[in-house]
């Protein structure tokens, strides 16, 4: 499931792939930072912005390369400061990359924390039947070149919003790899996408900034703990135990606790790092008092944070958000043991801000157009 493009993305090379594809042409070594320079450091949008290269060189790079992958088609705004930017991909896929502002007390919003969710793939094949990035299936999975542009076009967007923006590096604070698609189900686009975010020659991005979210491919997290950069580890939970598990996310008949639990550890041990346990409130799912010490038991046995989310409406689905009472409750259970606990208010709602709900909404729009 993976879309072979005309030309690979410039956002998909690194220093040592590009210098080696520069000295196949007979360019000099130093070429490759000046152009990698120019796009992450000075983020220019067109070839001729790249003004100390030759006419020739820069013939032969728009020739070879595709500049920018992934094409802003929306950015909607939300009353609580969210934005969330529509893309599309050179085959007219459509994905979603958010930026959720968290002003500061005494500042104002151009100061304000940023933390940028991106997408892995088109779609989504886990089926975790509260979520709307699957509700379509899987369409495939995005190359680096196009998880890295993401990060491009939010950074064009805040330096076009605010002067602040040009003069950082990357205008943001943190990326969460949780938007559409399992992220380690496309695993070697992803490391190829967040080296290139972490290296000095890219966006310079320190790892210890970056989440990766993951329904619980055990393979996969044990292969993570190996990787040298130190990125953060999000277990979508949202069950404490297998049978709540298994009713809204299928993944758990592979990977139940039992075996997701130990990788998760293992971890968490390598790196030395608290990982987080991202749980939706779901109202009469996973939301009663006996959920709520189970998830207690296992964030003490991992020594893990704890995200609850109240469920985000999606169109379609029949899921609700509990009562404001009942996820205080919920929470008051991890609190009283001393947990590290989240309990997030609502993100976006009038934006359709739930991960893959934009994306099906201008799905829809565009069939209907065509009819």
């Amino acid at each position: 499931m993976k879309f072979s493009p005309e030309k690979p993305a410039l956002t998909g090379e690194t220093l040592d792939s590009l210098t080696a594809r520069l000295q196949e042409q007979g360019e000099p070594v130093f070429r490759a930072r000046q152009i990698l320079e120019w796009v992450y450091k000075k983020r220019v949008t067109s070839w001729d912005d790249m003004t100390n290269l030759s006419k020739p060189l820069r013939t032969w790079l728009a020739e070879t390369f595709d500049f920018m992958p992934a094409t802003l088609v929306l950015n909607k705004h939300s009353e609580d400061v969210t934005d969330k930017l529509l893309l599309e991909l050179r085959d007219q896929s459509l994905i979603e990359t958010v930026i959720i502002r968290a002003p500061q007390d005494g500042v104002g919003i151009d100061h304000s924390r940023k933390t940028i969710c991106i997408s892995t793939q088109v779609g989504c094949a886990m089926g975790c039947v509260f979520c709307a990035s699957g509700l379509a299936g899987l369409k495939r999975d995005l190359s680096a070149g196009e998880i890295v542009a993401q990060l491009l076009q939010v950074c064009r967007s805040e330096d076009a919003r605010t002067p602040r923006a040009r003069m950082e590096l990357a205008s943001f604070d943190n990326i969460v790899v949780m938007g559409m698609g399992e992220p380690l189900a496309n695993y070697d686009a992803l490391i190829r996408a967040l080296t290139i975010l972490n290296a000095e020659w890219g966006l310079g991005f320190g790892a210890r900034r970056i989440t990766i979210s993951t329904s619980g491919l055990v393979p996969k997290i044990l292969k993570l703990a190996e990787e040298p950069l130190g990125f953060r580890l999000a277990i979508s939970l949202h069950g404490a135990t297998d049978e709540v598990r298994e009713q809204i996310m299928p993944i758990n008949k592979a990977f139940p606790l039992a075996k997701l639990l130990p990788a998760v550890k293992t971890f968490s041990e390598k790196h030395g790092r608290m990982i987080t346990l991202e749980f939706i409130l779901i109202e009469d799912v996973n939301d009663s008092l006996e959920q709520a010490k189970l998830l207690r038991n296992i964030a003490l046995d991992l020594h893990a944070h704890v995200n609850l989310i109240p469920y985000n409406t999606v169109e379609g689905l029949p899921w609700k958000r509990p009562s404001n009472t009942r996820q205080e409750r919920f929470a008051d259970v991890l609190r009283a043991a001393r947990i590290s606990v989240t309990l997030r208010r609502e993100k976006g709602h009038d934006i359709n801000a739930a991960c893959g709900q934009l994306r099906l909404k201008t799905e829809k729009d565009r069939e209907l157009a065509a009819v």
